[in-house]
């Protein structure tokens, strides 16, 4: 063998035990996980209540080209099991397609039907999704913000389930599982399925019974507002905006809570494109907030 072959075969073997090491690591997660189930089992935990107080809650829809579910979307969200008095819903409409007279159309819809809903359409897109939050969170008059992606389908249950857990105030940030509204259209919505049912059953739920630091997954989450000025707001200087509030969120003492009983459905990539994409702002946005 040659020198560059040993090198090669040098470089492999790191990678191996890196792997290795990480496969170790989750391993770790999974003990953790179990643990929590069996405690879960023998003492269940009683959910908080509102107990009579339902404070008031800014739903933020952010969204870019989403021309195909955006009706959708407004039409659930609107289906909000909630008293109509006490939250708003803010359009977040960056689009640069048809999805902006879709949107005009269906907040003006409810809007005539009594909903406090806005469309808030920025002059440019800077800062993409986190920028598009962060103007919008100066606009947001609740106490507490729920954030959902456009493909989201949350249950008209939602806040009911969620907000409760702010009564404790500490707790800064409340995530909730996805589900999946196409795992059966193909072998590649399959295997994302299985590959973020791991993340949201052994990571989020291990990481959380082992005091570990917890992730906001950018949707499907609902944040105190008082905890996003707090860790500094939103900040467009990685790929995840959302990995990076919820790091700076916990380093200033904030708890994420993970509810891995409550899912909130979603649509999965069905095309390779699509899940390339996703996968390669979910990596590099993940370096550049481990990094920073």
């Amino acid at each position: 063998m040659t020198v560059f072959s040993y090198i090669i075969f040098g470089i492999y073997l790191l990678a191996l035990c890196y792997v290795t090491v990480y496969c170790l690591l989750q391993f770790h997660l999974l003990l953790h996980y179990k643990s929590h189930k069996r405690t879960e089992r023998k003492n269940p935990e009683e959910k908080p209540e509102l107990n009579g107080h339902i404070p008031f809650v800014t739903i933020q829809l952010p969204m870019y080209n989403e021309y195909y579910v955006v009706e959708r979307l407004i039409d659930n969200i609107c289906e909000m099991d909630y008293p109509k008095d006490k939250f708003e819903v803010h359009v977040l409409d960056d689009s640069t397609d048809e999805t902006i007279v879709l949107s005009k159309k269906k907040v003006a819809e409810y809007k005539a039907k009594g909903f406090n809903i806005e469309l808030i359409q920025r002059t440019d897109r800077k800062g993409y999704k986190a920028g598009a939050l962060k103007e919008a969170t100066k606009l947001a008059k609740g106490e507490f913000i729920a954030i959902f992606d456009a493909d989201f389908l949350p249950e008209p249950d939602f806040l009911k389930n969620t907000i409760p857990y702010f009564n404790n105030e500490k707790v800064g940030v409340v995530q909730t599982r996805w589900g999946h509204i196409n795992q059966k259209y193909s072998l590649i919505t399959e295997l994302q399925a299985f590959q973020l049912n791991v993340h949201f059953t052994v990571e989020q739920q291990g990481r959380e019974s082992a005091d570990y630091l917890l992730q906001f997954n950018g949707t499907a989450g609902v944040w105190r507002k008082a905890t996003i000025d707090d860790a500094g707001g939103w900040q467009a200087d990685t790929l995840t905006e959302d990995l990076d509030l919820s790091y700076r969120a916990q380093l200033n003492g904030w708890k994420i809570v993970y509810l891995e009983e409550v899912t909130s459905p979603a649509e999965l990539p069905s095309e390779m494109i699509g899940l390339k994409s996703q996968q390669y702002r979910w990596m590099k946005g993940g370096a550049e907030t481990a990094k920073k």
